[in-house]
């Protein structure tokens, strides 16, 4: 496993959550990801060490984390552009007591499902792309 990977790639989620706050808007975002994600899968199937799957779903899981903490830390600022995500959160908020503490309970729920996602990217990209690591790598 290569947690230097893993962290590296993590900070598209980093920078995400900053720039989904004030920048990227709802309806551009899901295009954003998927162009994150395909760089992060062709760059998994290139550098990690095998378990590709794996790393995609910890690259995932920690984009969760960065994305919920820049959503959540920057709370009022990301639901006055995100009108959507404010009245689902205010909703499911009332029921948990606070929507910044759903925010913070369903973040990594959808880090874990995009990194499901990312991994299985990660892993048909295993089979497009030579690894540095494999016995081809020097062709």
């Amino acid at each position: 496993m290569s947690w230097k990977l893993v962290f590296g790639l993590s900070l598209f989620g980093l920078a995400m959550g900053f720039a989904t706050v004030f920048v990227v808007p709802p309806r551009i975002e899901p295009f954003a990801w998927l162009g994150i994600f395909l760089v992060c899968a062709y760059l998994i199937a290139k550098y990690a060490p095998k378990r590709y799957f794996l790393h995609g779903v910890c690259v995932g899981l920690l984009n969760g984390v960065w994305v919920t903490g820049a959503h959540v830390a920057l709370f009022d600022k990301y639901v006055a552009g995100h009108a959507r995500e404010a009245a689902m959160a205010a909703q499911m908020g009332a029921q948990m007591g606070s929507p910044r503490l759903m925010m913070g309970a369903v973040g990594p729920v959808i880090g874990l499902v995009s990194g499901v996602v990312l991994g299985l990217f990660a892993l048909a990209a295993s089979k497009l792309v030579v690894s540095a690591h494999s016995e081809y790598a020097g062709w």
